[in-house]
């Protein structure tokens, strides 16, 4: 079982795979996006982003081969798509079908409702309602099964456990 923790920046959702992985005794996909910022000398461009993308896929396959029950994902390709859409009004085909050829069995979709925090990858504190809107929109294309997760750090663990336990079972 695949499942995907999405939303806009700020969220919570790293700290949400973390926690997660914990409670399940086990490792999670990391944002790939964050460790190719973070060996990018200037600003990325729209060309970064199916990089991005592929390196994304990478990690995620390596990881559906070492775990064989339960795979956490922290964001994956529909945060690339969301992210080259808003960003720059258009996607890669490559994202686009890879983004559909490898949907989850769930996504936690995190709600905006925690203040914003900075961090130097960040870019859209004041849209952050908007682009939920978008994953709200997007998610449904997939035709996956979508829980909004809301909350304090202890009620979105509690639901994100509540979603996967009743997904696995």
């Amino acid at each position: 079982m695949k499942v995907v923790i999405t939303g806009p920046e700020s969220t919570g959702k790293t700290e949400l795979c973390k926690k997660l992985a914990s409670h399940f005794n086990l490792s999670y996909v990391p944002e790939y996006s964050r460790e190719y910022l973070n060996h990018k000398t200037g600003d990325y461009h729209l060309e970064d982003l199916t990089g991005i993308a592929r390196g994304q896929i990478r990690s995620e396959d390596a990881f559906l081969q070492k775990q064989n029950s339960l795979v956490i994902c922290d964001t994956s390709l529909e945060v690339i798509r969301v992210w080259s859409e808003w960003k720059y009004g258009s996607c890669d085909k490559f994202i686009l079908d890879n983004a559909r050829g490898r949907t989850p069995d769930l996504f936690l979709l995190m709600t905006p409702d925690l203040p914003w925090e900075p961090d130097p990858q960040r870019e859209n504190p004041d849209d952050r309602e908007e682009l939920f809107a978008y994953y709200q929109k997007i998610l449904q294309e997939y035709k996956t099964e979508v829980v909004e997760v809301s909350g304090d750090s202890e009620e979105r663990l509690n639901s994100a456990i509540v979603a996967i336990e009743k997904a696995i079972f």
